[in-house]
């Protein structure tokens, strides 16, 4: 097929070095992305709860055979069943990309318990269980202080990691340090490394999402356009950084609200999780698939964003902020808060099924 027949994002996948996931763990949307070139998928608490009430005729009779299978289970049990179940159900479709790669791509995120942010041991236990679901699980932690830990403990014990709740250059560089440490281990003791695939996210919408806040809570003016590009300009400063330092994480680009967020980072050698409604976008778009990655955003942008928002300073500079202060940037405690809340109403919606059938 010549690429003039091709959607956008299949033109993006087989003729850059860009690749691109399906963000969410949807077997309608997944399909319709591997179909436009996609590589992998992703879940989270959000796009579980999500999953199961949008499509809920999928999964009805699985859910009530688990409760009526399970009498004396928590709710808990019952909602981490169906997390796995769906994880292993993408990681099918996406096992023929991992094998082919050699497990450079086609794996699907899985993440850990949002509520052990705080606590490294429960979610490398949690990640170590994950990682043997399926050849080509991808393990999802948060960029917090104990975050960072859990990484290199992750990696050591053979886990690709794929950091989350990430929005800046210096989250990005922790968690690239922390899996060096963990592959030099691993390596030191002659355990195989090949195979992994270790990714860093930044969330950049969300960070666009945060300095719109402060912007009206502070009474800041700035050219609106501005803040539309701050997660582009930390993406593309934390991916020259990477490609200087040699890390072997990729950086992977999450929470799309503008074009950009797409469009700037084509060339790179980096992967982009997009939704299913924002694949749609592009593929119906007339934005032209050439290399941006390496245009750097105009100077005048940031220095503005600099001016005005220190929490971008923090994002942007690779020493903006210590891995202690990753815990209380804005953006880590709104995501978390909302992956919390998302959680808990995950688990309402399986209760009152539950307590419906019996």
């Amino acid at each position: 097929m010549s690429n003039q027949f091709k959607s956008p994002l299949h033109q993006m996948a087989s003729t850059t070095p860009t690749d691109f996931w399906n963000d969410s763990c949807s077997i309608p949307e997944l399909e319709y992305a591997l179909e436009h070139g996609a590589v992998g998928a992703t879940t989270n608490p959000v796009i579980v709860g999500n999953v199961l009430k949008n499509e809920f005729d999928r999964y009805e009779e699985h859910l009530k055979q688990l409760i009526r299978d399970m009498p004396d289970a928590l709710e808990d049990d019952i909602a981490w069943i169906i997390i796995q179940d769906m994880a292993i159900e993408a990681a099918k479709l996406l096992e023929p990309i991992f094998n082919k790669t050699d497990g450079q791509k086609g794996r699907i995120s899985i993440q850990t318990n949002t509520k052990f942010y705080q606590n490294s041991s429960k979610m490398i236990e949690q990640a170590i269980s994950f990682n043997k679901l399926a050849p080509n699980m991808q393990i999802k932690m948060p960029a917090t202080s104990a975050g960072i830990k859990a990484f290199e403990e992750a990696t050591y014990n053979g886990c690709s990691i794929n950091a989350t709740v990430s929005f800046t250059v210096p989250q990005a560089i922790a968690v690239a340090e922390a899996v060096e440490r963990g592959l030099k281990r691993r390596e030191a003791e002659g355990k195989d490394t090949s195979n992994m695939h270790p990714v860093c996210t930044i969330m950049v919408g969300r960070l666009d999402d945060w300095l719109k806040n402060v912007a009206n809570r502070d009474g800041i003016i700035v050219t609106p356009a501005y803040l539309e590009m701050a997660g582009v300009a930390a993406m593309k400063n934390a991916y020259k950084l990477f490609n200087e330092r040699g890390y072997k994480t990729q950086l992977l680009a999450a929470a799309y609200r503008n074009h950009h967020q797409w469009s700037d980072f084509i060339g790179g050698d980096v992967s982009l999780t997009i939704p299913y409604k924002w694949q749609k976008r592009f593929n119906n778009s007339d934005i032209t698939v050439e290399p941006r990655m390496e245009q750097q955003v105009d100077e005048t942008i940031i220095n503005s964003l600099k001016e005005h928002f220190p929490d971008f300073v923090k994002a942007y500079e690779p020493d903006g902020m210590t891995i202690k202060e990753f815990d209380t940037y804005g953006p880590v405690s709104k995501t978390l808060t909302q992956f919390l809340d998302s959680y808990d109403d995950l688990i309402k919606f399986i209760r009152n099924h539950m307590i419906h059938i019996y």
